[in-house]
């Protein structure tokens, strides 16, 4: 009993995480990579089958196993990242009268950014090899 508790509440958790990372696509202050990451965390100690379902999401599969793995995403990746992160701070620091969420949003932005900066960069070509493991017939990694 006490057992199944902890693994419905580890779903329940990576869910959660999952949904909130997932909303973080469309809105750069959540950070959507580390909610995603601790998606992953939940899934792996609650059920293999979400953990499983999650790493080959053909969304969110490829980000998580690359960031994982190589602590990398595509170039196209980081720059979409940083185009949508900054052209949504700027719209919600110039609709925010409060000074304080003004310099917090800032913050976040650039903390954001030298984070996405850090990560190492991965070619379309990288990607194709990285992606040999994949059994497209299946939509399962190798």
């Amino acid at each position: 009993m006490h057992g199944s508790f902890i693994k419905n509440m580890m779903i329940i958790l990576g869910t959660l995480s999952l949904v909130t990372g997932a909303i973080g696509i469309f809105i750069p202050v959540l950070p959507t990579t580390p909610l995603l990451l601790l998606s992953a965390y939940f899934y792996m100690r609650g059920s293999r089958k979400h953990y499983d379902w999650l790493l080959n999401h053909r969304i969110f599969g490829m980000y998580i196993y690359n960031y994982i793995n190589y602590r990398a995403v595509l170039l196209s990746t980081k720059i979409f990242s940083f185009v949508l992160l900054w052209v949504s701070l700027v719209i919600s620091i110039v609709l925010v009268e409060m000074q304080t969420i003004r310099v917090i949003l800032i913050l976040v932005g650039v903390s954001v950014s030298i984070h996405l900066y850090l990560l190492k960069t991965l070619s379309k070509k990288q990607m194709k090899e990285i992606s040999i493991g994949y059994d497209s017939k299946n939509k399962k990694w190798a």
